[in-house]
Parts: C-alpha cells; sequence; structure tokens
C-alpha cells in the first residue's frame, strides 16, 4: 500500500492516460535511495491496465557491460527485429551480440530502439520502467536518454527511477520524490512496530528518518538499542542509516548464509542457475537461503532478487576483500567462457589480487568484443582494467593508451585524460607518445572545436613523421581543420604554421589521395594564396567525387571536401559532396558529424533559392544536436535568417553565436558572422554597417571560405556608401580569387562587383555577364542580386523600361524563395521606375514549419513512413503525427495531394532564363 504519494501517482497516471491516447511521455523521478521510487513504479505497473510493460533495472556490478540493460529491456520484443530498416536492424543485432558487423554508432542504435519500441507499441500501448537508472552500463543509458528525447506521438510511456541523474537523462521531465509527511510516516511506522510505543521515542524515529519509508522500515529491525539509546544525529544519511541496519541484520545469520548472499550480490545478472553453481564451488548448501529468506533480505526463485539495492551494497561492504575475491573467483568457475566470457573475465578480474599476465590478456580480449559491437564505455573499463593488472610498464602503458581512446569515443573525454596520464607514465616510446598526443589533440577539438586543439594536433603529426608518414600526414590535415576552425583566435599552431609544416613534411607514400590533395591544397593556399592551391583543391574535390573513396575516408574528410569545393567556388561539387556527406552520416548513424554535414548542406542550397530545404537541414541539425546533446553555434539558422531578410531574429542570433564562438575559440566562427551580418544590412540598405562587417571579415585567411564572400559585399558595401576607393583593394583580391578558380560563380561575382565601379556599356556588359554566368550555375540569389544591382544602374541612366525588366525579374525571384528584405529593396527601386510589384497569389512559405515541410516533401515524392522516419532519425509514428498536422495546414486529406499542393504553396518557381 502506498502512503499519500498523491502528487506522484497523479503525475505517472498522467503519463499512462497519455500512452493509451497514444501520445508519449516520459519522467524521471529522483530521490535518495529508500524513498519509494521503486514502490511507485510497482504502483505504476500495477496501475497500467491495458498496457503492455517491459521492466529492467540497472545493477551497480554490471555497469561495464555493454548494452547489458538495455538487451534485458528489449529482449521481450525482438521478434519484431525483422520489420526494422536494414541499417538499424544489423546496428541492433551487432551490438546485442546477435550477428557480427562493423561497430554500430550508438546514436543508430537509439534509433533503432526507438523503431523497435514504436513498432511493439503499435499494437498495444507500452510502458518501459528503469529503476535505479544511474547504475545502468553507461551504453544503454545514453541509447535510453537518445529514445527519451526522441519520443512524440508514439503511445509509449517510459519511466526512470535515479538517485540523482548523470549528464545523459540531464533537460528531461523530472519529479522530484521526498520524503513522507509526518503523519504519513507515523502511519507507515506503526505499520511495523509489533506493541505499544513511546510517543517520545516514536518522534525520534520519525525524526531521524526524515520521511524516508524504508528507514522508517528497516531502522526499527537495526537492534534494541536504536528506539531508546543515543540515536544516529550527525552520523551518515538515510542510505548509509538503512544500510548499517541491513548489516546489523546480516550479522546474525549463519556464516553459510552470509556467503551465499555475498555470491548474489556479486552476481549482477540474477540468474540462480549461476548463484547456485558458484555456492556449489564454495561448499555452500542449499538450504542456506532460507534464513535470508526468513529476514526477508533474498529470495531465489526464477530470478535472484534482493529486497532492496542497498541489501546487496550491504552484503557486498560488509565482507573482506578476500570474501569478495572467493565469491567472483567461484562465479568466474561457474560462468561457461563460451557463452559469457566477457562476464567471465570481469569475475576473474575481481578476483585478482595482483597483476596477472592471463587475466589481463582476457580482458583484453573482451575490450575488443564490446568494442566491436559499439560498446565502447564497456571496452575503456575493460582496458582500464587489464592495464591494472600489467605488470609489464610497457604493455601497460599501450593497453591504458587503448582505454584512454575508447572513452575518448565514448565522449567520457575527463576520464580519457586520466587513462592518458598512465599510458604517459609507461618507458619511453615515441610512437605512443604521438598517439597519446594525438588523442590529447582529438579531445580538446572534441570539447570546444576552438583554439585548443590545433597546437597539439601538430606537435603529434611532427612526431609521427618518421614513424608513420601517412598517419603524420593524416595528422597534419586534422590539425590544418582545427586550425581553420580556430581561424584568427588561434592561441599556436594556427593556420599559417601547420600549412608550413605540412608542406616540408613528407610526401605521401605511393600515388596522392583526395585527403593528400586536400591536405597540400589548403596548405598551398594558405602559404601563397589561390593561384597556387586552387589547381590542387580543384584536383581533391574531383577526386572525392570520385567513386573510389572509402566509407571511412568519406565520414572524416569529406566535410573538409564540401569546405574545398566552396573556396574553389566550384557549386556543382559543392551540391554533389553536401548531398553526399548527408546520406553518407545517416546511412551510417553518425549522428555527431550530422549537424556540419546538415548545416553544409544549407548553405549550399541558400545560394541556389531553396530555402524550405535549408530550413528542414537547419531544423534536422538542431534536432539532432538536442537528442545528442552536442554543441555547435547556430550558423545554420543565422545564415537562414539573413537570406530570409529576419532582421529581429538575425540579430539575436548574431549576439547568442559571437558569445558561442568566442567562448570556445572558435575564430572562423567570427567570419560567419561577419558575413552574415554585411549580407544583412546589404539586403537592407544599410551600407555602412554593411562595409565595417565585411571589412572585418575580410581580413581572415584564405583558407576561410566566408572571406571570398565577404569581398564581394564589401565592394557593394563600399560603392553604395560613396567610398569607391575602399571597394578597389577588395575587388582586385576577388578578381584573382576569380581568375583561379575559373567557374561561373566565382567570374559571375567579380563581373557583378565590377560592374558596380564602372560605367557605360562596360559596366552594361560586365552585369549581363554576371547574370548569365549566375543563371548557367543555378545561383538563384545571386542571379536575382545581379538583376538588383543592374536595375538599380539602369534606373540611374534613366532607361525606366529596361529597369523595371530586370526589377521585376528581381523582385519575382526574391518573393518566390522568400528573401523579404531583398524583395522589399527591389520593390522600392521598381516603384520609383513607375512599375508595380505583382502580389503573389500564393500562401507564405512559412505556413508549414521546416520539418514538416520536408516531411510533407518526401511523402509527396512517394516515401513511406518507416523510410521518412529512418532518414529524419525519428520513429514512423512521429511521422505520422507531422502529417496530421501537414494535412491539416495545407486542406488535403491523402498523400496523393502533397505533390499539387506543396508547390503552389511552398513558392516553387522556375529558374529565371539566363541573359547573356
Amino acid at each position: 500500500m502506498l502512503l499519500d504519494r498523491l502528487p506522484e501517482r497523479a503525475a505517472l497516471s498522467g503519463l499512462l492516460e497519455a500512452a493509451r491516447a497514444g501520445r508519449s511521455g516520459v519522467l524521471v523521478m529522483r530521490g535518495e535511495p529508500g524513498v519509494g521510487k521503486t514502490a511507485l513504479l510497482d504502483w505504476t505497473v500495477e496501475s497500467a491496465a491495458g498496457l503492455r510493460v517491459v521492466r529492467v533495472a540497472g545493477v551497480e556490478s554490471e555497469m561495464e557491460l555493454a548494452f547489458a540493460a538495455l538487451q534485458q529491456l528489449c529482449a521481450p520484443m525482438l521478434d519484431q527485429l525483422g520489420g526494422l530498416p536494414d541499417p538499424q536492424r544489423a546496428a541492433l543485432s551487432v551490438a546485442f551480440g546477435l550477428n557480427t558487423g562493423a561497430a554500430p554508432d550508438r546514436f543508430l542504435v537509439g534509433l533503432a530502439v526507438l523503431s523497435l519500441l514504436s513498432a511493439v507499441a503499435e499494437r498495444r500501448p507500452l510502458l518501459c520502467v528503469v529503476d535505479d537508472a544511474q547504475w545502468l552500463d553507461r551504453a544503454s543509458a545514453l541509447v535510453l536518454a537518445f529514445v527519451a528525447r526522441r519520443l512524440l506521438a508514439e503511445p509509449v510511456a517510459l519511466v526512470f527511477a535515479i538517485h540523482e541523474p548523470g549528464e545523459e537523462f540531464r533537460g528531461l521531465p523530472e519529479l522530484l520524490v521526498g520524503g513522507l509527511g509526518d503523519s504519513a510516516a507515523r502511519e507507515l511506522l506503526g505499520s511495523v512496530i509489533g506493541g505499544p510505543l513511546d510517543e517520545r521515542v516514536r518522534d525520534r524515529i520519525v525524526a531521524e528518518a526524515r520521511g524516508n519509508p524504508l528507514a522508517l522500515l528497516e531502522l526499527p529491525r537495526g537492534g534494541p538499542g536504536l528506539a531508546g539509546g543515543p540515536g544516529l544525529a550527525g552520523g551518515p544519511g538515510s542510505a548509509g542509516r538503512i544500510e548499517e541496519s541491513f548489516r546489523g541484520r546480516l550479522a546474525v545469520l549463519p556464516t553459510a548464509t552470509r556467503r551465499l548472499l555475498l555470491v548474489a550480490a556479486a552476481e549482477p545478472a540474477g540468474e540462480p542457475v549461476l548463484v547456485w553453481r558458484a555456492a556449489e564451488r564454495l561448499g555452500i548448501g542449499a538450504e542456506a537461503v532460507a534464513p535470508a529468506a526468513d529476514a526477508g533480505l533474498l529470495t531465489i526463485g526464477e530470478r535472484v532478487m534482493f529486497r532492496h539495492p542497498l541489501v546487496r551494497s550491504a552484503v557486498y561492504r560488509a565482507a573482506s576483500p578476500a570474501e569478495r575475491r572467493a565469491a567472483h573467483q567461484a562465479l568466474a568457475d561457474a560462468t561457461d567462457p563460451r557463452a559469457d566470457p566477457d562476464r567471465r573475465a570481469w569475475h576473474r578480474a575481481q578476483a585478482t589480487l595482483g597483476p596477472d599476465a592471463e587475466v589481463a590478456a582476457e580482458l583484453e580480449r573482451s575490450a575488443g568484443r564490446a568494442q566491436a559491437r559499439g560498446g565502447l564505455a564497456a571496452a575503456a573499463a575493460f582496458w582500464e582494467r587489464s592495464a591494472a593488472l600489467t605488470l609489464d610498464p610497457a604493455r601497460r602503458a599501450a593497453r591504458a593508451l587503448a582505454g584512454a581512446q575508447a572513452k575518448y569515443q565514448a565522449g567520457a573525454f575527463d576520464a580519457a585524460l586520466a587513462l592518458l596520464a598512465t599510458a604517459e607514465a609507461g618507458p619511453p616510446d615515441q610512437f605512443r607518445r604521438a598517439r597519446a598526443d594525438l588523442l590529447r589533440g582529438q579531445i580538446a577539438f572534441a570539447y570546444s572545436r576552438g583554439s585548443d586543439a590545433p597546437p597539439l594536433l601538430l606537435k603529434a603529426a611532427r612526431q609521427f613523421e618518421p614513424l608513420d608518414p601517412r598517419l603524420a600526414r593524416e595528422t597534419y590535415l586534422d590539425a590544418l581543420a582545427a586550425a581553420t576552425f580556430a581561424g584568427r583566435l588561434a592561441l599556436g599552431g594556427g593556420m599559417r604554421e601547420v600549412a608550413e609544416a605540412a608542406r616540408i613534411a613528407p610526401p605521401p607514400p605511393g600515388p596522392a589521395r583526395g585527403p593528400d590533395l586536400l591536405l597540400d591544397g589548403l596548405a598551398l593556399l594558405i602559404c601563397q594564396g589561390y593561384p597556387a592551391g586552387a589547381p590542387v583543391l580543384r584536383r581533391a574535390v574531383s577526386a572525392f567525387r570520385g567513386t573510389d573513396v572509402s566509407r571511412e575516408e568519406g565520414l572524416r574528410w569529406l566535410w573538409l571536401a564540401c569546405h574545398a569545393a566552396v573556396l574553389v567556388w566550384d557549386y556543382a561539387s559543392g551540391d554533389v559532396l553536401s548531398g553526399r556527406q548527408v546520406r553518407l552520416a545517416s546511412d551510417a548513424g553518425a549522428l555527431i558529424a550530422l549537424p556540419i554535414a546538415f548545416y553544409m548542406r544549407a548553405g549550399v542550397q541558400l545560394f541556389a533559392g531553396e530555402f524550405a530545404e535549408a530550413a528542414a537541414m537547419v531544423a534536422q541539425a538542431e534536432s539532432v544536436t538536442e537528442a545528442t546533446g552536442s554543441s555547435i553555434a547556430p550558423y545554420g539558422a543565422l545564415a537562414l535568417a539573413v537570406f530570409r531578410g529576419q532582421e529581429a531574429q538575425a540579430a539575436q542570433l548574431i549576439q547568442t553565436a559571437t558569445e558561442d564562438v568566442g567562448r570556445r575559440g572558435e575564430g572562423e566562427g567570427l567570419s560567419v558572422i561577419q558575413w552574415a551580418a554585411a549580407v544583412l544590412y546589404n539586403s537592407l540598405g544599410r551600407y555602412e554597417e554593411a562595409l565595417a562587417a565585411a571589412q572585418q571579415a575580410s581580413e581572415d585567411s584564405p583558407a576561410v571560405r566566408f572571406v571570398g564572400w565577404a569581398l564581394v559585399e564589401l565592394v557593394e558595401a563600399a560603392v553604395r556608401s560613396g567610398v569607391p576607393e575602399r571597394a578597389a583593394g577588395a575587388l582586385q583580391r576577388l578578381s584573382g580569387i576569380a581568375r583561379a578558380c575559373g567557374t561561373d560563380w566565382a567570374l559571375g561575382a567579380e563581373a557583378r562587383s565590377r560592374a558596380l565601379v564602372s560605367d557605360g556599356a562596360a559596366a552594361e556588359n560586365l552585369y549581363r555577364e554576371a547574370i548569365g554566368r549566375f543563371g548557367c550555375a543555378g545561383l538563384r540569389v545571386d542571379l536575382a542580386r545581379a538583376r538588383l544591382l543592374y536595375g538599380e544602374w539602369l534606373r540611374r541612366e534613366r532607361r525606366r523600361r529596361d529597369a523595371r525588366d530586370q526589377l521585376g525579374s528581381a523582385y519575382e525571384i526574391f518573393d518566390s524563395v522568400g528573401a523579404a528584405a531583398f524583395a522589399e529593396r527591389a520593390r522600392i527601386e521598381l516603384r520609383a521606375t513607375g512599375g508595380h510589384a505583382r502580389q503573389q497569389a500564393i500562401q507564405a512559405p512559412e505556413t508549414l514549419t521546416a520539418q514538416e515541410a520536408l516531411i510533407a516533401r518526401l511523402a509527396g515524392e512517394g516515401a513511406s513512413n518507416p523510410e521518412i522516419a529512418a532518414q529524419l532519425f525519428i520513429s514512423p509514428a512521429t511521422v505520422a503525427y507531422h502529417l496530421r498536422k501537414v494535412f491539416t495546414k495545407l486542406g488535403i486529406s491523402s498523400r496523393s495531394q502533397l505533390g499539387p499542393a506543396l508547390p503552389a504553396r511552398q513558392g516553387a518557381a522556375p529558374l529565371v532564363t539566363p541573359q547573356r
């Protein structure tokens, strides 16, 4: 019976009712041990009429076994595994050890679990209960937290009980479970006290227990001195007092019973056959369980069940180190090495007093198996324990370094740095030292993508040169990428220093690959400028557009190849490579890489005037960063707001992004922000502000892709501000870039900019050239801007009819794509010529949210709900939820009507025919 707990029961009842109504809900119940969280979970399960229930509990001693809790939770549902999309099914099968294959990304495993729960809940609403979530193995905790953040329209209720939420569960809906009120506490205490109790003693016990139900139930049993003795004021907290009470009850049990309890406490899976096998090896008979059962501490039936997790911890902590080792050894001997080698290895490790080469080697093999399943946290724990049991200093350092690498890949950066210190304490080894420095640089880059990483990566690259030239070059490319992010805020190992070091490094062994060409091209661009660097970068881009780029190379370097395509103003290649990058990262489930991929893709789409598609990319990037807990400055949202002319939103994003990149030391971000501000102010006709922003952005290294774009904005702002001499230097630099790149995009930008400082027939020819080149390249926004500037020039030349044609075309493009500020500028100019802007009869693109628009487009193209869900990292039920909203907003009733409805409502317009 639950006493009181009315608010808690109301919250939990709300979750159950929502699931019955087809809606998802998540709740994290937080409170100290014994406060009643498990009782509330029991009540929730009993109240879940009509729902399917799955339940799992974290076990402290099982925290190092990858996906242990998740597999237990999903085991009753694995008959639905065959219905998952192939990548998800493969990922979950590998994670659970059902099949072999490449180690899956943990977020792809999370998506697979989300799809599995969604599929099961289609038949019957589902309640998932996770007790003692603080003791989940890290792989399971990360996946379940991911699932909790992605639930939306599924009839799934997910309830966690936890002492204190770790980073994985922060931000999820939370319910604090406190102690009982005095009245309920007295009632509960009276239920376990057989006779009359002095009122002062009762009040003392209630005060000591502080409303903790387990304390009220257990402390009176802790010994005759409790009720009338000196009390426990000033002693340990409730959990400690309860555990002491349990220890007191253990002390009176027979020796064989205490040893059986210890074996059960050391065996995390709760398998009675294994416990009895181990007990037999210790000479413990079946009769030993009776006193523990009579005391209400342990039952062994289909599962081994302790009364409370504090009983388990009390048993384990009360035993001596020698007794614990004996229990673990018995469990290791009782575990089948073929059926469960990793659990056996872990028990052997716990049974080992000092260094043991055989056990350390077994742990090393377990680490490899865990890593192959994607259980990086478990692999790191096996490596760490293996290193601790290794006597040979060199081998110990190597295993510690492997553990540090696994910790880094699992996102446990502080723990990785601690293991790195152990690795570096080993005997001198140049290659291990270089690998350690490389890992330090990678951790620094993962922390912030700021100014700390480049010097560390540069140091590692130099060390690799005499040892592994290929690895040295790859590390130089890592260092150059990190230095590009750090930009002008680099503390040391900036772009110039890294590029100069890379240029004198040994050449690649064998034919130059795409990454080699990227390194050489970027280094030349930084050190010698566009004439030297652009041809090599074009070759690098061509290599990455080929078919012989491996999946691993693509995941690691494709974003940098996209960057290179933009640097050489190759829009077509940027379009191809950014689309391929998104598909590759999505198919691989590489969610950490996806936000950058989405933002790169959004940038390409913005220049083409595909604002709805760009908005969908930005929305997906934000959705992934929210789900993964990662952080990235809002570059995509900023660029989208700027191109749409949303001044207030852009101003807020500029402030947010400036604070963000400054805190992280991400100097390239400052160039992004300043270029974006220049575009915004030029669109609004605030040319002096645009000039100041563009001047700042243009002063960065040529390897920062926004520098060339900033030069374009600088020329326009300077001319319109009445200081054409400020435009001359920028135009000269832009012309050098355009000649080196030779693309329609670059030459069109140069022609449009040169037209601004030209007169007469020369200006007109240049404007027409720009219009033709941008039209051929498919760059709708640049095309419209060229027509706008040409129309403004024609109006000043008093050619009003010709001006109306150009300004009208510019307005129609701006209005159709949603570039509101540029459209208003064109409308004002058009009115000055005596013309009138045609009002669009279509509904605004903002009718649908970015995600709704993307889902609607995919559905209109024939994609099924599961296919859309897999692409967008949501569940099919969530897709259906969004489609219902789309149908309502568009006034349609079926998927077949999406095709005709979307173009009219999203403002799709054909590309204006270019003029030569």
